[in-house]
This record gives C-alpha cells, sequence and structure tokens, in this order.
C-alpha cells in the first residue's frame, strides 16, 4: 500500500510540473509573440531624413510629402534644408562621417558625379518612373560609370524678368534680337532708368548673364557640339563675341554693380528703378511673393535673326539621391519612386511656379507655360555648367571670377577668355 501510495504522489508531483512547465511555457510563448508584435510594430515605423539647399521650398515639401505618406503612413520624412552657401560642406561633413541623411538633392552635373564616384549613392537605374525623364536630364544625376544617381527635379531656365509697365510707359517694344535689346537698354537709360539690375557681388550671376545673353553670339548647340566633340573651344571668335556683349552691357548695369548684392538689385527692380532683372525662373516667386501688385513679363532668349527662333538656356536644377548607408534602403527608394512620378511634379510645379523634369506635367502659371513653350521649340544647355564644371576650381568659377575681374578693369575681354581656356586645359589633363 505504501508503494502505491508513492507512486500515485510521484504521479501527481510529475503532472504538477508539467502543468506548471506549459503553463510557464504558454506564458512565455505569449510574452515571446507580444514581443514580437511590438517590435513588428516599431520596425514598420521608419523616418527618413531628407537634406535640401532650398528652404524656401518648405511648404511645397510639407504638402508633398503629406501625399506620400497617404500611401505609406509608416515612412515619415525629416525634411531639413539648409542655405544654398552652406549645403556642400555641410553634406560633405555628413557624408564623411558616415552620418548623413538618407535622402539627398545633388548638385547639377560633375557635383553629382563627384558624390556618386566618391561611392555614396544607390544607383536608381531600374528604379520605378526613372523611365519619365529624359535622357539628356538624367544626364545630370549620373556617376563616371553611366549609372544613374539622382532623381532630377526641375529643369531650369535664364530668362530676362521686366517690368511691363515701365515698357508700356516708355513706348517699348519686347525685343526678339541682341540688337533690338542694345536699343531697349539705350532709351531706357537715356530716360534715367536702370536697364538692368545687375548684381556682381556673386560672381555665378555674372555667369547665369552671359548664359542668358551668350547662345546666339556662339550659335546655339552648334557651338556646343563642336565643344563636346573638342572641334572648338572657349577662343573661337564667336565664343569672344559673347563676353564682348558682357563688356557692353557694363554701362547698362547699376552703379558700384560689382558690390551690389542680388537682394538689393532684386529691390530695384521691384522698386521700378530698374526695368530688367536677369537670372533663373526660379526667382519668379520670390519676385511675385515680394512684389504682387508688380506686372512681369520675361524674355525666354534672343533669336539670331528676325524671325527666328528664340533660344532658351536651360538645364537640370539639382536631383534627388538616396544614401548608399541608408539603414532603410527599401523605404528610401519608395520615396524617390515617389519623386519621380507625375504626381510629385505636378504638386513641384503648381507650389513652386518652376518646370518638372517629369514628362507629362503641364505648368498652370501662365509664365511658366510661356517659358516652357520656347524651350521646347528651342532650348541650348547652360554652357559653362553643363560642360565647364570640371576641374578644381571649375571652368566655370574661373569663367565668372575672371567677368569679376573684367568689370574691376583687372582684365580685358581676351583676359577673361585666357584665365577660361586655360584652367579647362588644365582641368582635361586631371
Amino acid at each position: 500500500m505504501k508503494v502505491k501510495r508513492f507512486l500515485v504522489w510521484g504521479l501527481l508531483l510529475v503532472l504538477s510540473f508539467a502543468i506548471i512547465g506549459c503553463s510557464s511555457s504558454e506564458t512565455s510563448k505569449e510574452n515571446t509573440d507580444k514581443e514580437g508584435s511590438d517590435a513588428e510594430k516599431v520596425s514598420e515605423k521608419v523616418e527618413l531624413t531628407m537634406y535640401s539647399w532650398r528652404p524656401e521650398d518648405r511648404e511645397m515639401y510639407e504638402k508633398a510629402i503629406k501625399k506620400f505618406q497617404e500611401k505609406h503612413p509608416e515612412i515619415s520624412i525629416d525634411f531639413q534644408p539648409y542655405e544654398s552657401t552652406e549645403y556642400n560642406t555641410i553634406l560633405s561633413n555628413a557624408l564623411v562621417s558616415g552620418d548623413g541623411p538618407d535622402i539627398l538633392q545633388l548638385r547639377p552635373y560633375s557635383g553629382a558625379t563627384t558624390i556618386a564616384d566618391n561611392n555614396y549613392l544607390l544607383p536608381l537605374d531600374d528604379l520605378t518612373g526613372i523611365e519619365n525623364i529624359n535622357k539628356e536630364y538624367l544626364d545630370a544625376a549620373k556617376g563616371s560609370d553611366g549609372k544613374v544617381y539622382g532623381v532630377p527635379l526641375s529643369l531650369n531656365s535664364g530668362v530676362i524678368f521686366y517690368n511691363k509697365e515701365i515698357f508700356e510707359k516708355q513706348g517699348i517694344k519686347v525685343p526678339k534680337t541682341w540688337d533690338e535689346f542694345m536699343t531697349v537698354c539705350e532709351k531706357l537709360k537715356k530716360n534715367d532708368i536702370i536697364p538692368i539690375a545687375q548684381s556682381g557681388r556673386a560672381a555665378y550671376l555674372l555667369s547665369m548673364t552671359h548664359a542668358v545673353i551668350g547662345p546666339d553670339a556662339y550659335g546655339h548647340n552648334d557651338f556646343v557640339d563642336k565643344i563636346v566633340s573638342g572641334d572648338a573651344n572657349l577662343e573661337d571668335p564667336k565664343f569672344v563675341e559673347s563676353v564682348q556683349r558682357m563688356k557692353d552691357l557694363e554701362k547698362f548695369f547699376p552703379k558700384d554693380f560689382i558690390a551690389l548684392e542680388d537682394n538689393d538689385a532684386q529691390t530695384l527692380f521691384y522698386t521700378g528703378q530698374a526695368a530688367m532683372y536677369i537670372n533663373g525662373d526660379y526667382r519668379l516667386a520670390t519676385i511675385e511673393g515680394t512684389a504682387p501688385d508688380m506686372s512681369i513679363g520675361v524674355i525666354p532668349g534672343f533669336a539670331a535673326e528676325d524671325g527666328g527662333e528664340l533660344a532658351v538656356t536651360t538645364w537640370v536644377d539639382g536631383s534627388y539621391a538616396a544614401a548608399k548607408n541608408t539603414k532603410h534602403p527599401e523605404e528610401a527608394k519608395l520615396f524617390m519612386e515617389f519623386l519621380a512620378s507625375k504626381e510629385f511634379g505636378q504638386i513641384f510645379t503648381d507650389e513652386s511656379d518652376r518646370l518638372s523634369a517629369i514628362n507629362g506635367v503641364t505648368p498652370k502659371h501662365p509664365i511658366v507655360k510661356e517659358i516652357s513653350a520656347a524651350a521646347a521649340k528651342h532650348s541650348t544647355p547652360y554652357l559653362m555648367l553643363v560642360h565647364f564644371g570640371e576641374g578644381e576650381p571649375t571652368t566655370k568659377t574661373t569663367f565668372e571670377n575672371a567677368l569679376q575681374g573684367m568689370y574691376l578693369g583687372k582684365l580685358t575681354v581676351e583676359g577673361v577668355i585666357d584665365e577660361a581656356q586655360k584652367n579647362a586645359d588644365r582641368a582635361a589633363k586631371e
């Protein structure tokens, strides 16, 4: 009987341990499931950091990001814009330190190539939507290996803004050729109106002006093709003529313009002291925001002869890339696909009054429409930016600084050409 009782107690003890074990196992499984569920929830929420050099575009990006999150609520975007003049240094330091953003805005052409060649970016050749962008636009965001590393944001144009009211009061017709433009400038100056609100303190603004008034002097795309093939260089008489035009315009710029900030030049234009202002079409939103009652027109470019097509200087202004060291490559690519979509392109165009690089996007703003239509008929690249962005310093920078030197009386027109060509030759050997 004792043996039987012992066996019964033993059996009860084993059953008790089994029950406790099962209970413990179930509790453990429950906790594991719960922890796994919580971990899953955490992994579902991803934040991507996005760098830009355009603080003024914050409102547009906030609207675009909100639209993206309607489809991808699990992904948030921390938009971090910096001043354009500080951006390159901030981005470079972030990339070198390894603490860079997930999404970054690339400078076009050589700017993008340099970062891609240093292995900081994910290739995007197979990105959904990349086929909606023209090949020549994608060229602005490629590495030396020929792969695409960025989604081009916008197609910029260099234009001459003019005050319609001043033109009407002065009985001036919108000039279509260089000779007509010079006649207009002479008349404005004679009537004590500054013809062109030009700033010269930042040298790149001089290069911008040259990009707008120079193409019909050197022959538009025919000359560009010769430059690319090596059949011509900057010493070509036609290009020299384009620099001579910059010298000829000096008397139509504000007094001491070489020390004038761009904001001050814009103020001369806003207040009616100057009749025209030359810059990229991206200044349209700024002008309209600052002087909403001002009646503005644009001269997209000049024709080589009466009745000819206006040549509009265009270039891709930056693109967006995904950082190679991002911890969330799939989510980053989803956002890049959105940036390559017609949906984003339309938001960009409507909100910023600029032309998207995405095919099929139709601008609503009448001035943007006008520029777009003119560019569709006949455009020419921003020569110094697209084809002379190599070297350290770049030939573009050398050219701009040489123009400043010309206006300060340190260089002749030929001296400007000589400085630029020497740098181009040096860059070609590097």
